[in-house]
């Protein structure tokens, strides 16, 4: 037997559409704000190294490779190692080294 209760209930409510869009708009700023945010903020200082990039700096790669900068085109670096040379894109260099620490 089915009891009275269950007859007598009515669908629930889908609540305030209002709700619902405030939710997905507090999600779409959290995520901008901790995600892309610092992505772009990343992008543009990778991008500002790799212009500054001079003939004779000493840099480190993403690869932990270290040397000093031998030539400079648009997109590419050929850099000075001890045994050699190698030619890198200029988005690979992670960093310059300063050696007057």
């Amino acid at each position: 037997m089915i009891p009275l209760v269950f007859l007598t209930t009515s669908a629930p409510s889908a609540g305030s559409p209002i709700g619902s869009f405030l939710f997905l708009a507090v999600m779409l700023a959290v995520f901008y704000f901790l995600i892309l945010r610092p992505q772009r903020r990343r992008m543009k200082a990778q991008q500002q190294l790799a212009s500054s990039v001079e003939v004779g700096d000493r840099v480190q790669t993403i690869g932990g490779i270290q040397g000093r900068v031998f030539s400079v085109d648009d997109d590419t670096v050929i850099i000075d190692l001890e045994q050699g040379r190698i030619r890198l894109a200029k988005r690979a260099i992670a960093q310059k080294i300063d050696l007057q620490e």
